[in-house]
Formats: structure tokens, sequence, C-alpha cells
């Protein structure tokens, strides 16, 4: 039986994700966008290479401020893609800018992102009761869901195994083993919602 989630490795700093913020729900809209477009810039490399860039990635792209980032131009995007600080990938650099301007598009309507992303789980939790690796998938219809709508509204970098990625860490699925310590704490912070 595992006593920890088994994709966490022996680094500090995985481990002080795990343990501080994989799972917490969030609902700050800002918070999410970025934890969204970080999730995207994971796309066909591990949540480790993305982890120890964060910073860097708060750094080049305005503290993830939409507002801010629909103003970069292409000489913005040249400079980014000189960044070693992070993923030098332009269809990636570029999948930042235009999340933002679908993110400030939904408020414009008056949405709410927090509000919009939470309805694709009823607005709690989805609480799983995982028992080892080998029984969390890639996907869910909710993370199905949400990548279609995503998609619709101009995100990119928003499939669906990003989606549920992303619906992990931010607490919208705790799928922490039910051996791990951090599903009672996730699923008690959810709760306070």
């Amino acid at each position: 039986m595992e006593l920890s989630c088994a994709w966490v490795t022996k680094d500090p700093e995985y481990i002080e994700y795990h343990d501080k913020q994989w799972g917490r729900p969030v609902r700050d809209p800002r918070e999410l966008f970025a934890k969204l477009c970080l999730d995207g810039q994971q796309a066909g490399l591990s949540w480790i290479t993305i982890l120890k860039r964060t910073d860097s990635y708060y750094r080049a792209y305005a503290n993830f401020d939409p507002t801010l980032i629909v103003r970069f131009d292409e000489q913005d995007v040249e400079r980014l893609m000189q960044n070693t600080g992070i993923i030098r990938n332009r269809l990636k650099v570029q999948s930042i800018i235009k999340n933002a301007r679908a993110y400030l598009a939904l408020e414009a309507q008056g949405i709410d992102f927090a509000d919009y992303l939470w309805g694709f789980v009823g607005g709690a939790p989805i609480v799983n009761q995982r028992q080892g690796k080998g029984d969390i998938p890639a996907t869910s219809p909710e993370s199905d869901a949400m990548a279609k709508a995503l998609k619709k509204l101009g995100f990119t970098f928003v499939g669906s195994t990003i989606c549920y990625a992303f619906m992990q860490a931010v607490g919208m699925v705790n799928d922490h083993l039910v051996t791990c310590p951090c599903h009672m704490a996730c699923q008690q912070s959810g709760t306070l919602g």
C-alpha cells in the first residue's frame, strides 16, 4: 500500500508542491488562469520541468496579468523566445497570449473565470477514492467538456489531458491516494470553498 502519491519524487520542490499545493482548491480567477497556462506549458514534458521554471514564467508573463499579457506583440514573443527560464517553444509562448485574450473576452461578457471553470465539476471538488497510481485516469468526462469549451472560447494547449491535470492541481478533482495524508486535508479544504 502506497502511503503517498506515487508520482512524487524525492525532489524537495516536488514534495513541497505535492504537500502544500497540488489538490488544494483554488478559487481565484487569476490564479486559475496562471495554473491553466502553466499546465499547458507542460504538454509533452514532465510537470517538474515546469515547476522548476514557475518563477521565471511569472516574471516573463507579467505575473500572469491578462490585461498586460494581451499587449504583448511580436517583439515580446521574440524576447520570450530568448528567455532560458521558460520553455522556448513558439506555439507555447504564443498560447499564453492567446489565453489572455480568451480570458478577457470571457470577463467582458461578465463571466467570472473561476465560476466558469468550477462549473464543470458542479462547483465542488470531485473526491475520488484512488488506491494506487494505476487507478488515476488521464482524462474524465469533465475534462473532456472543459477542453472542448475552452478551445471554443479561443484557449490553446487545453486538451483533455491538460485539463485533467489542471483540475487535479487546483483541487477540482481530489486524486490524492486515500492513503496519502493530503487526501483528507484537500477534502477538508474543499468543503471550506
